[in-house]
């Protein structure tokens, strides 16, 4: 296994890592739209759409990825409502239409409208 970390993402707001990889996988702890450079939340759906999206577009660079590695993604939504909105946006970064769950959660972490997780595909082998 190993750690993914950069600093073109904002840092886990807890105990937790930004990507591991295992078993020729890349995990991405869900991301939102928090501007690395600033360490603020960006407003609105569609900009914290983006910045999410940038975000994991820099944890994936950092592993030497792409989003057309990417197998799975979670997102969660504040409001469903949103949900035109997002999957516009959604659909321009990950056009290679990975598997995807997308949901309204009651509440995010840190006022988040949006968050985004990712499993994409490394060329990397178990090493248990």
């Amino acid at each position: 296994m190993k750690t993914i970390s950069t600093e073109n993402a904002p840092k886990a707001l807890g105990p937790y890592s930004q990507g591991k990889t295992a078993a020729g996988l890349l995990f991405i702890s869900g991301q939102g739209g928090i501007d690395p450079a600033t360490g603020t939340l960006v407003d609105g759906v569609a900009n914290q759409t983006r910045q999410a999206i940038r975000n994991i577009d820099a944890i994936l660079k950092e592993a030497g990825l792409t989003a057309s590695d990417v197998v799975k993604t979670t997102c969660f939504l504040k409001d469903m409502a949103d949900f035109q909105e997002f999957n516009g946006i959604y659909g321009e970064f990950f056009s290679g239409k990975p598997a995807r769950s997308c949901i309204q959660a009651a509440e995010l972490p840190a006022g988040f409208l949006v968050e985004i997780e990712v499993i994409a595909a490394t060329s990397e082998t178990s090493s248990k």
